[in-house]
């Protein structure tokens, strides 16, 4: 009987042979996402985007098939345009939807962060034109929430407002001291003036580069006729010092705004506490707080701003979202407590919106411990008839006056100041309130109705089912961009440019989950 060989046997191995298929097509599976990419971004209208190239010159690369490109990397966790340049070069999906064109890394971030800058909006739009149609979303829920991404600046870059207004001061008082020892008060002035200051050494003047300019201009001039040592001094110290540093300080306070920091590597970002932070050591870092809204978890609207709070950011976001979309908002707008302001519930009313956003205290309002609390204002008496509130002890707070108030939006509200007939002798003091006088509430009878009306449609059989919606529907959309697509420091700077990114990213995020829903 024969023994079998030993010998091993290999499957054929030749570098140099051409194989068939030939075409890239053949190795895609028919539902891969690179498909899906391909299939949406060929159906957009893309007018806007081909209206961004004059003509003329070299020929450029097709609009249609960078978008391609950028959208699929978003999808696959490749940012950088680097690594989207050597993916064109090495992986055949990338191959397959770019039609083997391998734009270098230069092209592809002036596509992004140039070209995509002004269109961004209306490409959006067009993806979102067809969500509606396919019947992924009927834009009849927004469910609206925010986040905090770091920018793509040094988290030791910060100039605080507060700093550079003291700083300012500091300098102001230093130059107005100068000048009282440059200006001698003559007769002339003492007719004229008075007893008051000259205009440039009063307390409350103005005292910015301008003045400076024109005072070392005076003083120039009056040291060519008559050369003063102490003066010359005081002049080279106001060229020198003064001047530079008031332009810096002028430059700051433009740049921050109405802001309270910025970063010196990104002017746009705002110093804020990150949520990935907040049990670490709470430190400050560069970013801008991101909205979106959402509807069975694809991305209706977006947008980008630089308050860290989200109150103030709801009325820019919807107004951004209904010029972005068809030129209309959602039904109803679903939010958490965070934005549940009278300036927000007031808008929502003038848009005949459906309200269902929570505010501060609505879960303490269902507890028992809350309406046991005779002291709070929400739980006391209440006499129409003469406007006044009557606290536990039968005694009876009556309007004062009203206080005003002014959002950052621009928005006036006025609160009306109840105080108490007389305090004094009440055994309930302690308990009641920790004010040495008589006790004052603040009541706006208007947020009170926006608030009755938001408590009784969020407790309503529709908004018991929305209210367990919102707590997982904006939350996927961002756990999928910052932590299954490890997306959580931008990489362009400038807001307009974090605005384009964050739009590839939505573009990216709404085809990647219509593909995972598509049968």
């Amino acid at each position: 009987m024969e023994k079998k060989s030993d010998k091993v046997v290999f499957k054929p191995y030749l570098m140099g042979q051409l194989c068939l298929p030939m075409s890239l097509d053949y190795l895609i599976p028919e539902n891969h996402l690179v498909r899906v990419v391909n299939f949406v971004i060929e159906r957009m209208n893309i007018d806007p985007l081909l209206k961004q190239y004059k003509g003329g010159g070299t020929s450029s690369y097709h609009p249609k098939m960078m978008l391609k490109v950028i959208v699929y990397a978003y999808t696959q966790k490749i940012y950088s345009s680097r690594r989207i340049a050597k993916a064109l070069r090495e992986n055949i999906h990338f191959m397959w939807l770019s039609g083997n064109n391998r734009p270098d890394f230069r092209t592809i971030n002036r596509f992004r962060s140039t070209v995509m800058k002004e269109v961004v909006d209306e490409v959006f739009a067009a993806v979102l034109e067809i969500l509606i149609k396919e019947k992924y979303v009927k834009l009849e829920h927004y469910f609206l929430d925010g986040t905090k991404i770091e920018a793509n600046a040094n988290k030791y870059s910060f100039v605080w407002s507060k700093s550079v207004k003291k700083n300012k001061e500091k300098l102001q008082d230093k130059i107005r001291e100068l000048i009282r020892q440059i200006d001698k008060v003559n007769e002339e002035e003492d007719e004229e003036y008075g007893d008051k200051d000259l205009e440039e050494m009063g307390e409350e003047s103005n005292i910015d580069s301008s003045f400076l300019e024109r005072k070392i201009k005076e003083l120039n001039e009056k040291l060519k006729n008559k050369p003063d040592k102490q003066q010359a001094k005081a002049l080279k110290a106001m060229e020198k010092d003064y001047l530079p540093r008031m332009r810096r300080y002028e430059e700051q306070e433009k740049i921050a705004g109405s802001r309270n920091s910025y970063s010196k590597t990104d002017n746009d970002a705002t110093f804020m506490r990150m949520k990935e932070d907040h049990m670490r050591n709470g430190q400050l870092k560069p970013g801008y707080n991101v909205q979106i809204g959402t509807e069975n978890q694809f991305v209706l609207g977006f947008s980008i701003h630089q308050r860290p709070s989200d109150s103030g950011c709801l009325i820019p976001h919807l107004e951004h979202v209904k010029n972005m979309q068809l030129g209309c908002l959602a039904l109803n707008i679903i939010a958490d407590a965070g934005y549940g302001s009278e300036e927000n519930y007031d808008y929502l009313s003038r848009h005949d919106l459906g309200n269902y956003i929570k505010y501060n205290t609505f879960h303490q309002e269902r507890k028992r411990k809350f309406k046991k609390n005779a002291f709070r204002v929400e739980n006391m008496t209440y006499d129409e008839k003469n406007d006044e509130y009557i606290c536990p002890a039968g005694r009876r707070m009556r309007p004062v006056w009203i206080k005003r108030f002014k959002t950052e939006n621009g928005y006036l509200t006025e609160r009306m100041v109840y105080e108490c007939e007389d305090c004094s002798g009440c055994p309930f003091k302690e308990q009641c309130t920790k004010s040495k006088g008589n006790r004052r509430i603040l009541v706006s009878k208007r947020l009170q109705k926006f608030r009755e009306e938001a408590a009784l449609n969020l407790c309503s059989e529709k908004g018991l089912l929305l209210r367990s919606q919102r707590a997982t529907e904006v939350e996927s959309v961002f756990g999928r961009i910052k932590h299954n697509w490890s997306f959580k420091r931008f990489m362009l700077r400038g807001i307009e440019k974090v605005k384009t990114e964050w739009g590839l990213l939505c573009i990216a995020h709404n085809i990647a989950k219509m593909a995972a829903v598509t049968p």
